[in-house]
């Protein structure tokens, strides 16, 4: 396990975030590869519950608003087309 990977499992406890958040910030983690085909089926498949749909488009809208970290903005945008076409 790599040290960013640990990074994120601690700061997924301690922001106490949900499955689906997690979901998404594994997804348009700062990594150098794209999400996975497996990933965006998951994502797709949280957004038909209300709830957990809502806490996806609040991460990603968090995620698009990073300018810092532009693969953030870029895997999320991936994220968006792979999950709502």
């Amino acid at each position: 396990m790599t040290s960013s990977m640990l990074r994120r499992q601690l700061k997924n406890l301690v922001q106490n975030y949900s499955e689906a958040e997690v979901k998404v910030r594994e997804a348009t983690s700062n990594d150098p590869w794209g999400p996975s085909s497996s990933q965006m089926a998951d994502i797709s498949d949280l957004t038909y519950n209300v709830v957990a749909c809502n806490e996806i488009m609040t991460m990603l809208w968090k995620r698009l608003k990073d300018d810092k970290n532009w693969r953030h903005i870029h895997k999320s945008l991936t994220l968006l087309e792979g999950t709502l076409c």
